[in-house]
């Protein structure tokens, strides 16, 4: 770190949370500096300085990036008191320090990022920030345009919660139908709880894209770094959904 750094950001950088995780921690006196305590989200630190949070020394870790394809029949969690199979049952041991970028549910397939970028993460899941996030659906059924109309209209799927989604025919048949779709918030199961207002079951649900990142190259429970110019590209195109 050869110049000053802004406080939560070196918290952040750490990988223990996220950077708004990290001003919360400021702002109610949980971090030290050089044996003073900070609640000025502003403070700037430079690499001589050392930081404690809750009486942790910590330091900046190199930062990982991943992208997994995940199979069915796993949760998108470290553990589950339920006693279900995670990802992490099946990911190798130097994967399971990094977080996913949100979630799939058990039955859906496809794109996780995997990293241990607190920031990162905080800035594909946060609900204020409109990240594209593109699957393949395949339904039971004919949908039509009327049903694909509301989609992107919007209705509530629960109290207080509309759902919207743009939607493209890949094939459609009397018996069924598969779709490119497109949603720009991370409500729980909106898919299948969209569908299932519409009278429709999921028959297949995959996700192919995460903001810039793809699920191309990978094969169902198989992983791989992401390339750094890919981390560049995706940065610059989440801070100019933020701004």
């Amino acid at each position: 770190m050869s110049s000053k750094l802004r406080l939560n950001k070196y918290i952040a950088s750490s990988g223990i949370c996220s950077r708004r995780k990290a001003d919360e921690l400021i702002e109610n006196g949980y971090v030290n500096v050089n044996g003073k305590t900070i609640k000025e989200l502003g403070y700037l630190i430079s690499e001589k300085d050392k930081v404690f949070v809750e009486g942790k020394l910590i330091h900046p870790l190199k930062h990982e990036y991943y992208k997994f394809y995940k199979p069915a029949g796993y949760i998108t969690t470290a553990d589950d008191e339920k006693g279900r199979k995670t990802i992490y049952d099946i990911l190798p041991e130097e994967l399971k320090k990094l977080k996913p970028a949100g979630r799939l549910d058990k039955d859906s397939t496809g794109l996780l990022i995997l990293t241990n970028d607190g920031d990162l993460i905080n800035e594909l899941t946060h609900p204020s920030v409109k990240i594209p996030k593109i699957y393949h659906v395949t339904v039971d059924g004919f949908v039509t345009e009327a049903n694909i109309n509301k989609m992107a209209e919007g209705f509530e799927i629960e109290t207080g919660k509309m759902a919207y989604a743009d939607v493209q025919i890949l094939e459609r048949t009397k018996k069924a139908t598969s779709m490119e779709i497109t949603l720009y918030q991370g409500l729980n199961r909106q898919i299948r709880k969209m569908f299932d207002f519409l009278g429709f079951q999921v028959v297949s649900l995959k996700r192919i894209q995460h903001a810039t990142i793809t699920l191309e190259g990978l094969k169902r429970g198989e992983f791989k770094p992401i390339k750094p110019k890919q981390i560049k590209e995706l940065k610059i195109f989440l801070s100019r959904s933020i701004n």
